[in-house]
């Protein structure tokens, strides 16, 4: 049942991902703030967009949307992964886990950090900007809570299923945030993102084949 409403739900976050990237290049209106940084360990290996040569300090809707659709995202991915240590099955899912939260929790600190030096409101727990990302890629209520009920290799699935979603879901984001944002941490954040989730996406695409 999983397996069969993530491909059907993965369809469905890529359309509305890209539609949300488009309208995020849309936006305008910067305003000033203090630079800041965040990432994750690897660096991005794309090219630069246009809009990084902005001066470090100015921020515009694009980053702010970019921020506030990335905290509840990455809260619900360390939710995720916080479930694998009593509950994989294997010592590859554990470790997997245990990257995403080492690299998603810190930039949580980041991107909270930069909506209050912008003025901006931090969404609160249990909030989903879904104006930010399309709601395919965010898990919903039940499976989080087929996922905690799971363990073993029906565990280990199930996550890398769920977890590959999520991170098209993010990656997305992160293209619109490289393509209409002017925050250069914002911008390099977003880079980092795309590196990382996507060599992740590859990881556990080959995991579930051998499995």
């Amino acid at each position: 049942m999983i397996r069969k409403r993530v491909l059907v739900r993965r369809t469905v976050s890529a359309v509305a991902a890209g539609t949300a990237a488009l309208a995020l290049a849309a936006c305008g209106g910067d305003g000033g703030g203090p630079s800041g940084h965040g990432g994750h360990e690897t660096s991005a290996s794309s090219p630069a967009s246009p809009s990084a040569s902005a001066p470090h300090g100015r921020h515009n809707a694009a980053d702010v949307a970019f921020a506030k659709g990335m905290i509840p995202h990455h809260r619900q991915a360390v939710e995720m992964a916080g479930l694998a240590p009593a509950r994989a099955g294997s010592a590859e899912v554990r470790k997997l886990a245990a990257d995403i939260g080492k690299a998603q929790g810190p930039e949580i600190g980041t991107l909270s950090g930069w909506l209050t030096s912008w003025g901006e409101e931090v969404p609160a727990e249990g909030a989903v900007d879904h104006s930010a990302h399309g709601t395919g890629d965010m898990m919903t209520d039940e499976e989080m809570r087929e996922l905690g009920s799971a363990s073993g290799k029906a565990f280990d699935t199930a996550f890398m299923e769920m977890m590959i979603r999520h991170h098209e879901g993010a990656v997305e984001m992160a293209k619109a945030e490289r393509a209409g944002g002017a925050y250069s941490p914002a911008i390099r954040m977003a880079g980092e993102i795309i590196t990382s989730q996507s060599a992740e996406i590859e990881r556990m695409d080959k995991l579930l084949g051998a499995g």
